[in-house]
Order: C-alpha cells, then sequence, then structure tokens
C-alpha cells in the first residue's frame, strides 16, 4: 500500500518543474519550498554509473565543506601517549586509548559522530567492527581517519568534513548543511561536494558517470539537478 503524500508536501512539490536545475537555481527553490518547523538538513543524492560490487569502481572519499554542516561533530580520538594529548588540544571531545575501545565494547557506547584512530591503535579498534562498521564510524586510512596526524584530522572533522561513499544500488546521499543557511554558503558546500565526487571517478567506469542529481531538505520534496556540468569534468 502505497503512502498518499500529506497536503504540505504535494503544496510543496507542485512548485517544482519538472525539469532540470542549475544547483544556483535549486538551491533557493528547495529553501523556498520547505514546510517542516525545524532547521531542516539539506541533502544531496547523487546516482552514478558504477557497479559498486567491482572494487575498481567503488567512488569513496571525503571533502571538508567550507561552510560546515551548521553542527560541530562529536569525535572520539583513540591513540596512546602524546598523541592523546594532541587530540585534547586540536579539541576532540572524547579521547582515550585501550580503555575507550573497552568502553564501546561493554557498553555498546557510540554518543560521537566520528572516530579517529592512530595506527598502532588499529589492532584495539578493528574489535569495534560490529559496532561502528555498520554505522559508517570504522576509522579507515582512506578517509583520513586512522592518522598520525591527529591535531589535523579533528580539525578537518570540526571544519565540517564529510565522507562519500556510494552504496551497493550506486546511490551517493550526504548533507551539504541546513536550510537556515545561507543560499551561497548552501551553493558553495554542494559544489564543493559535487566536484570531489566527480574528481574521484574511477577508471574503470564507463559511459554516463552522473545519472542522476536532487537536492532536497529533510522533509521537503527532490529538486532534480541538469547534470551536463558534472559529466563534461568527469570525461
Amino acid at each position: 500500500m502505497s503512502r498518499t503524500p500529506g497536503k504540505k508536501y504535494a503544496a510543496a512539490a507542485a512548485q517544482i518543474e519538472r525539469k532540470p536545475y542549475t544547483i544556483e537555481q535549486a538551491v533557493p527553490l528547495v529553501q523556498k519550498v520547505k514546510f517542516a518547523k525545524f532547521d531542516e538538513t539539506v541533502e544531496l543524492h547523487m546516482r552514478l554509473g558504477v557497479d559498486p560490487k567491482h572494487a575498481d569502481q567503488m567512488v569513496r572519499g571525503t571533502v571538508v565543506l567550507p561552510n560546515g554542516l551548521g553542527k560541530s561533530k562529536k569525535v572520539l580520538v583513540i591513540a596512546s601517549g602524546d598523541k592523546q594529548r594532541e587530540a585534547v588540544e586540536a579539541g576532540a571531545d572524547f579521547v582515550g586509548g585501550e580503555d575507550m575501545v573497552q568502553k564501546i565494547q561493554t557498553e555498546n557506547w557510540t554518543d560521537f559522530d566520528a572516530v579517529i584512530a592512530t595506527p598502532d591503535m588499529m589492532r584495539s579498534v578493528g574489535r569495534l567492527g560490529k559496532v561502528l562498521g555498520p554505522r559508517g564510524l570504522m576509522p579507515n586510512p582512506k578517509t583520513g581517519t586512522v592518522t598520525v596526524d591527529i591535531a589535523q584530522a579533528v580539525k578537518e572533522v570540526k571544519a565540517g568534513k564529510v565522507e562519500f561513499r556510494v552504496d551497493k544500488t550506486g546511490v551517493i546521499h550526504v548533507p551539504v548543511g541546513k536550510t537556515s543557511f545561507s543560499s551561497e554558503k548552501l551553493t558553495e558546500n554542494a559544489n564543493t561536494l559535487l566536484n570531489a565526487v566527480v574528481k574521484a571517478k574511477p577508471a574503470a567506469a564507463k559511459g554516463k558517470y552522473v545519472r542522476s542529481v536532487t537536492i532536497c531538505s529533510t522533509m521537503g520534496p527532490g529538486v532534480p539537478l541538469d547534470v551536463t556540468p558534472y559529466n563534461q569534468k568527469a570525461v
């Protein structure tokens, strides 16, 4: 049984024409048609012409959004020795070593938005795969969350670093800010993310790389983007 969209959603959707928009046109439209009472997150959904079942077509990376996400992420650092002090000085919210691993294991504690670890702690952190993996929180060298440069990693996450990763259906879902942001700031964040995904195009990807892009707020209808410029860059 399909759900009938509510009146507010239907009224918002009616303001969106069935045509592709530029990002500069789409962002103000998303802000205009929002109807929820809270400050909604604005998200980008990109369908890519890749088959993630093949390792050489996996699309994954990180990018620091110039205007952040509207809230500071809670960062856990699992490190040893002087690296713990560096983490505290850089502004990490939780810092520890084996004690933090134990806390997560025994209490199923996940009151954080990002985990950064030093390479020497990964043997212990590896035991947390079942807890952190499904939540997308497992530290990984490819995303800069397994590193000896703890201070830089903490600062980047706090500044608005986001991870993008294609799911098994070939789609990327990433937040780019809040509806309360200015249109200019949201547009800049969205462009930064779009360009990062285009740069991450795998050499093995054939045909049209960016199939479709939609931008929307948490509760609002999606606005389709013109993908032409992103495919020109991806060639």
